[in-house]
């Protein structure tokens, strides 16, 4: 059996990495440096322009993490509620967020993204006050408000941020879109770290799993001040006279549509493993011949998770500053990573192999996260992005719902993880044939473009 302190050796080692990655960071000044005639050369290097994104996003992500640890310990052990209520309360949750998609993007794009993000505030400040009162339909009313929350918190914040960096030109002040999408999940780590040592410590302080729900209120004002104050707003095509792209045309290019199905199988494939890492670690400590009674550092192991997931989003903004690699090759060979450890983890029998593959999975989540926002950014119009983000992750939403129901026996773990592995098989091969058909086309073009020439310069 692993020693207790070893994962704290390896939480210590992934963080020192993690503040190696970041001191090699590419910066925005470089950038400038390789353009000399520039007119933002001599600007100040200490006003960022997406600072006023990274802050908001951060306060309303921080808002998300403090709830996730104590919603399920809530339900069952301070309310004591049935386990039938408290499953029905999660997927109320996600089936309100799959419902609400469509319309949320839909909103969002035609009254405005920057009204969407201040409305995320309001409802989930009211969800979280709704949470911490052990009245079952109260219980029920905020997860329908926290799933549209959710819908709204991962579609319209990335359609928000992406419009306004077109519309801002912000590539001319020496930022980019990849290193933005790098940053923002290095963001959503940090957030993700710092909540979970607060909200442990605010449960210690206050004996109630309650504490953290209203702490999340707080953020979520200050995140609303932010919003409203410091952000511009922008819109689709419907809220101006250009003529709004239906999202089916949209959603129907073979580039795109790949994208969401592997967007989906990946996501999907990772929510299962959300659900049973710590039932496969628990299981593994068990089942070594020299378990005792002590129980596993679940609070540090998922830390570390977290200090992975950083390292990699830290990693992919330095390969892809150096043009290592083409993104969509890049999301292949990550998917191919992640399906390999899920077969593995289909046969592992060793505590520290299992923890160091789910570690990998984290590292593979750092790396296709941003990857994929940024391709998706690329391939979507401004004109429905917040709708089109909306309805690429519904079939997500309904694949939580049935991982939900799954994830209620945990004696087929193994099966699972070949599940997971198949389906990121699946993915990689979408996302292999839609870059494989683009290059065919784009041949073709250059093709017929260099016989157009040739034609023109004998005649």
């Amino acid at each position: 059996m692993m020693e207790y302190y070893y994962y704290y050796l390896c939480f210590g080692a992934l963080i020192a990495l993690c503040i190696a990655l970041l001191i090699s960071q590419p910066t925005r000044k470089q950038a400038l440096e390789r353009h000399p005639n520039s007119p933002k050369l001599g600007a100040r290097d200490d006003a960022h322009p997406e600072a006023r994104w990274y802050k908001a996003y951060a306060l309303a992500v921080a808002a998300d993490w403090l709830q996730g640890p104590y919603l399920f310990s809530l339900y069952n052990d301070e309310y004591a509620l049935a386990p039938r209520i408290v499953l029905n309360l999660y997927i109320t949750d996600f089936i309100t967020t799959a419902l609400s998609a469509y319309l949320i993007g839909l909103l969002a794009d035609k009254y405005g993204r920057k009204l969407y993000c201040m409305i995320y505030c309001v409802t989930y400040a009211l969800s979280c006050f709704l949470t911490v009162v052990p009245v079952v339909p109260l219980l029920f009313a905020g997860r329908v408000l926290g799933g549209i929350s959710s819908s709204i918190l991962f579609t319209v914040f990335d359609a928000w941020m992406v419009t306004n960096f077109r519309e801002r030109k912000l590539d001319a002040d020496g930022c980019d879109l990849t290193r933005t999408y790098a940053a923002t999940a290095v963001v959503n780590c940090l957030a993700a770290i710092l909540s979970g040592a607060v909200g442990e410590g605010l449960v210690w302080a206050t004996g109630t799993r309650k504490s953290p729900f209203l702490l999340s209120v707080v953020l979520l004002w200050v995140a609303l001040q932010a919003i409203w104050s410091r952000w511009l707003e922008n819109f689709g095509a419907e809220a101006s006279t250009q003529i709004r792209p239906s999202v089916w045309s949209i959603l129907k290019t073979p580039s795109i549509l790949a994208l969401a199905f592997a967007s989906t199988m990946f996501d999907g494939s990772m929510n299962l493993f959300v659900f049973y890492w710590i039932p496969k670690l628990s299981s593994l400590r068990k089942s070594s011949s020299s378990s005792g009674s002590e129980e596993l550092p679940y609070g540090v192991i998922y830390s570390s998770f977290m200090a992975v997931s950083m390292a990699a989003a830290l990693a992919f903004n330095i390969i892809m500053d150096k043009q290592v690699v083409r993104y969509s090759r890049l999301a292949v060979g990550v998917a191919s990573v992640a399906a390999f450890c899920f077969a593995k983890l289909a046969a592992a029998k060793s505590e520290a192999g299992t923890f160091w593959l789910f570690c990998a999975l984290q590292a593979c989540i750092g790396v296709f996260t941003p990857c994929v926002g940024y391709l998706r950014a690329r391939l979507i119009d401004d004109d429905a992005r917040a709708t089109m983000y909306s309805v690429m992750r519904t079939p997500f939403n309904l694949l939580v719902i049935v991982s939900l129901l799954v994830a209620r026996d945990n004696s087929n773990i193994d099966g699972v993880f070949t599940t997971c592995s198949l389906m990121l098989i699946a993915s990689l091969t979408t996302i292999g044939a839609a870059s494989l058909r683009d290059r065919i086309i784009h041949g073709k073009i250059l093709t017929v473009c260099y016989l157009a020439q040739e034609l023109q310069m004998q005649h």
